[in-house]
């Protein structure tokens, strides 16, 4: 892909991230929902969350096993793009999705998770076409409810064709995103799913008389709107696939492996595996049903307040077969109304935080996120507040427990799935129940809202989580990035710039030497590096602790003329979550140089990671780094200096002079 196509307001981001994940080499597979990167990674230990987190249109990160998903927002798709065109292998990489699971942690994971990923990875690359198409359903029923169109006109009955076809066809569409999931042909699996949708043998099936295929009874099932019966065939397919292009000479494989694969599965998908699908759904569709119908107004609170953690998980993406199901053959569901409860729970809990909140930075993101969730995107505020400050989580548990009760305890039903549980969504829950529905999400979002404010919030926690999440507004670890500064190596004179000391003993070195990308790119800053030999980790500045990460492999100081020193100890040691690392400092600490910051256990350390240690200034800007001569550091000897414009300049005629 040519580099003109990438969205240059994300270019280096993108680099950032493939960086961050563990590299190219570490990086199976690539594709994104509505929100998040959804990346398949051959090892989830060897990504960075901390360094992640830095990125700057990174929200959050979220490690689902053999899904490492890297939460962006509504820029999802643009930054999706930026990736792919720094790597144009992942363009369909969705394809490998399977490999990914093989590969790394994915492989290891329990049935459940593997089961929960599949049906992720199957849906949501289909849920923009769902979503439109259901949001249209919602609009049509809406103008049809108020009797402003006749619906039987050719016009309403054109647009409904628009809306319907996609579930009616679903079969072909969720062929086509398992092949893909799986690692088969996405174009036979579409003619897979094509068979059962087939006009001719929908009616034989449909028309009472008894159906046989080659002397077995075919059992008469209805395939369209159905998801279950579909995915097994695929499922059966990738395996017949596999299997008949291992046995197939080469130059016979491209006609013979999608006829024998085709007149393999589809009788079996018809016989066996298409009933078989369809009982399943129908029973389990049924118990949940039963809980819905029966569970009432305590079910609803239980589910309600469980629904922010499901959906965090991404657990919710199990459902989706059943509630198209009960859609398709209900007319309905129940379970979808309390998505929406969730949602405008969500935005009710971090507009308390709005309400609470003194800092004038600190309300802007705190209202633009309320604004964000009540537009059904609940991302930004689940991960950038509510999940870090935790208060904010429990208020959203609470409302949406409340508008859950609501829900079930009169039956609030959804008649379309509009892929959006905020306003743009609202047509989806027109109907019988429809006052009610509007009961329930108006008390989620209020009494979110009024927990939330009751709880308050912890103003210096929020100030640093604001500079997590809030556009504009990253740490200056991401911005530094795309900033252009100058480094080289000199005596270091005592004069020049502010000096920053070193945090260790050990070998001063050139960050080009570093064996990670991340830095060795000066992705996150430009600075320097040690090879230490004692892990007492001192600090190399006289300022304040701006942040000490929870597994204590990192710290970053700010000095009192503002200079921002990250120190990160170690490559790739946030997989040790803490082992071998003890903090003696707190974020808001004041510190004068040579103070103690951490202890690292360098020979426990060393078994199994590198121990390298990189210090670099993260706010750099248009300044300059000079760092000393290589060789033999103590804590507290001059390490580099940072240079102001006027500095560099003056440096740079006495280096000619």
């Amino acid at each position: 892909m040519p580099v003109q196509d990438k969205p240059a307001r994300f270019e280096k981001d993108a680099a950032a991230i493939i960086a961050a994940v563990g590299g190219e080499e570490n990086i199976s597979s690539l594709y994104h929902c509505v929100t998040r990167l959804r990346f398949g990674l051959k090892d989830n230990a060897k990504a960075d969350q901390a360094a992640l987190t830095a990125i700057g249109p990174v929200v959050g990160v979220n490690d689902a096993g053999s899904q490492y998903q890297v939460i962006i927002g509504n820029d999802v798709p643009l930054v999706h793009k930026a990736i792919v065109a720094e790597l144009p292998r992942l363009a369909s990489s969705e394809e490998s999705a399977a490999d990914a699971s093989a590969d790394g942690k994915g492989g290891k994971q329990k049935l459940h998770t593997r089961f929960f990923d599949f049906i992720s990875g199957v849906f949501a690359p289909i849920l923009p076409a769902i979503a439109g198409a259901g949001l249209l359903k919602g609009v049509l029923a809406l103008i049809n409810a108020f009797g402003w169109v006749d619906p039987t006109s050719q016009t309403f009955l054109i647009f409904s064709a628009i809306a319907d076809a996609v579930f009616f066809f679903l079969p072909i569409v969720v062929a086509v995103s398992a092949a893909r999931k799986l690692n088969a042909n996405p174009y036979v699996a579409a003619s897979l799913g094509a068979v059962l949708v087939y006009p001719a043998l929908t009616t034989m099936l449909g028309a009472g008389e008894p159906v046989a295929l080659l002397g077995v009874t075919v059992t008469s099932v209805s395939y369209a709107y159905s998801v279950i019966p579909v995915l097994l065939g695929v499922y059966l397919m990738s395996w017949a696939e596999r299997l008949f292009t291992k046995i197939i000479p080469s130059f016979l494989k491209l006609t013979f492996v999608p006829m024998l694969t085709l007149v393999t599965v589809v009788p079996i998908t018809l016989v066996v595996l298409g009933p078989l699908g369809t009982f399943v759904g129908n029973g389990v569709a049924g118990g949940i049903n039963w809980a819905l119908d029966n569970g009432g107004a305590p079910a609803g609170f239980v589910i309600g307040a469980l629904l922010p953690l499901i959906i965090m998980t991404g657990m919710h993406y199990a459902l989706v077969p059943f509630i198209l199901q009960n859609l398709a053959t209900l007319g309905y569901d129940k379970f979808l109304p309390l998505t929406y409860v969730q949602t405008f729970a969500t935005a009710g809990a971090v507009f308390g935080v709005f309400l609470r909140a003194k800092n004038a930075q600190i309300k802007a993101l705190s209202l633009s996120t309320t604004f964000t969730a009540l537009m059904g995107v609940t991302e930004p505020a689940l991960y950038g507040l509510a999940l870090p400050l935790r208060r904010p989580l429990i208020a959203s548990m609470a409302g949406a427990g409340v508008g859950g009760a609501i829900s079930l305890g009169f039956g609030v039903q959804a008649y379309v799935l509009a892929g959006n549980g905020g306003l743009p969504g609202l047509p989806g829950l027109v109907g019988a129940t429809f006052g009610w529905a509007i009961l329930g999400i108006v008390l989620a979002f209020v009494v979110s809202t009024v927990v939330s404010a009751i709880l308050g919030i912890d103003e210096s926690i929020l100030a640093k989580a604001s500079q997590t999440v809030a556009p504009g507004n990253k740490p200056a670890v991401a911005s530094t990035a795309s900033t252009s500064s100058s480094s080289s190596d000199a005596p270091l004179a005592p004069s020049s710039g502010e000096l920053i000391a070193s945090p260790m003993a050990g070998e001063l070195i050139s960050l080009d030497d570093v064996p990670d990308k991340t830095f060795s790119q000066r992705l996150v800053g430009d600075g320097a590096a040690i090879r230490p030999t004692s892990g007492h980790v001192t600090s190399p500045v006289t300022g304040e602790v701006v942040t000490v990460f929870p597994t204590k492999h990192a710290v970053a100081v700010r000095s009192d003329e503002g200079t921002e020193v990250l120190i990160h100890i170690g490559i790739d040691t946030v997989s040790l979550q803490g082992r071998g690392f003890e903090a003696h400092v707190a974020e808001g600490d004041r510190v004068t140089v040579g103070d103690p910051l951490i202890d690292v256990d360098l020979d426990a350390v060393s078994a199994t990671n590198n121990t390298v240690t990189v210090i670099v200034v993260t706010n750099l800007g248009l300044r300059s780094i000079v760092r000393g001569t290589p060789g033999l550091r103590g804590n507290g000897d001059a390490l580099m200096h940072v240079l102001s414009t006027i500095d560099a300049t003056e440096t740079k005629k006495e280096a000619t002079a």
